[in-house]
């Protein structure tokens, strides 16, 4: 059953600015997640390169490479489409699993699917 998470505050969410990070529950273990703001809309994605399972920042929360058009892993340098999650160059096998967010009254909030739920705490 989907239900909607309060997230952050929208000005959190700096166009091409920091990430902000939160946990989910996937496959029964608990993950990275990450929302980002591209083109005046909130994106949500784990934090889970298509190349290789790991975190993807370089520096805490910090995903966009210089241009501000590309997601980037720091690892080994795969890139992908901010608004969609797709590869869009580099080592990737897929895309990023996108998280569904919905912004309103300034606030954002992430909507739990059959195979993403909350971190209980």
């Amino acid at each position: 059953m989907e239900q909607a998470v309060a997230l952050c505050n929208s000005a959190d969410l700096v166009e091409g600015g920091e990430a902000v990070p939160f946990d989910v529950v996937a496959g029964g273990q608990t993950c990275r997640a990450f929302a980002v703001r591209f083109e005046g809309r909130v994106h949500a994605y784990l934090n889970r390169c298509a190349h290789v399972a790991m975190e993807m920042d370089y520096q805490p929360n910090r995903f966009f490479d210089d241009s501000g058009r590309w997601l980037l892993c720091a690892t080994h340098g795969a890139a992908y489409r901010p608004d969609t999650g797709e590869c869009a160059g580099g080592p990737c096998r897929g895309g990023l699993l996108k998280i569904n967010l919905t912004e309103h009254d300034g606030v954002v909030h992430w909507h739990t699917a059959h195979n993403l739920h909350p971190l209980a705490f």
